[in-house]
């Protein structure tokens, strides 16, 4: 099975590749991204599919957006996760919680594709737990140093790749991606 990824995110195309190992995915190359405008990760994600839908020749057309919902940031910063602070966006959310025990939060990825024939699979993956008082860990990427899953004491970054590849939120969401879309190439 193949796929075009609208991504610019070299991190995301090799965790996806990780995570989908039946899948053949390449990025799609193109000068002419549209800007993500949705009011929800399922928006952003469907825009990018929808725009990847024009470029891809009988293959999947693959969206995905995903962010980091902090309960002290009333959810933020959300779908913004990826712009929402100037520099390292990690090094923002800690100096932002610096000053509250507040610090439940989630990862959240939502991905969507458009088969061949235009039938549509909604995915999403969510990975609770919370926010560390400092990075820690040297894998993965983005927020992956300061969030600790519930129910363990070890970062995203620190648990390593392997880890990630199976539990993460973007795990989570290619396996719901896998099997939806294995669903619809059924039917």
């Amino acid at each position: 099975m193949r796929a075009l990824l609208a991504s610019q995110n070299a991190n995301k195309l090799a965790e996806l590749r990780a995570m989908l190992p039946d899948w053949e995915i390449e990025p799609l190359v193109a000068d002419d991204y549209p800007e993500e405008t949705g009011a929800s990760y399922e928006e952003n994600a469907r825009i990018k599919a929808r725009f990847a839908r024009t470029h891809a020749d009988g293959v999947w057309a693959i969206g995905e957006d995903s962010g980091i919902e902090a309960d002290a940031l009333d959810g933020g910063p959300g779908l913004h996760s990826a712009r929402w602070a100037a520099g390292d966006q990690a090094d923002a959310l800690l100096a932002a919680l610096a000053d509250t025990d507040v610090r439940g939060a989630r990862m959240r990825t939502v991905i969507v594709a458009v088969s061949p024939a235009g039938d549509e699979v909604v995915a999403v993956g969510v990975l609770e737990g919370e926010i560390a008082r400092e990075r820690r860990g040297t894998t993965g990427f983005g927020y992956d140093p300061i969030f600790v899953p519930t129910g363990l004491t070890q970062t995203v970054a620190e648990l390593g790749e392997e880890w990630k590849n199976v539990h993460s939120h973007r795990a989570r969401a290619a396996q719901a991606f896998a099997a939806a879309s294995a669903r619809a190439m059924r039917s």
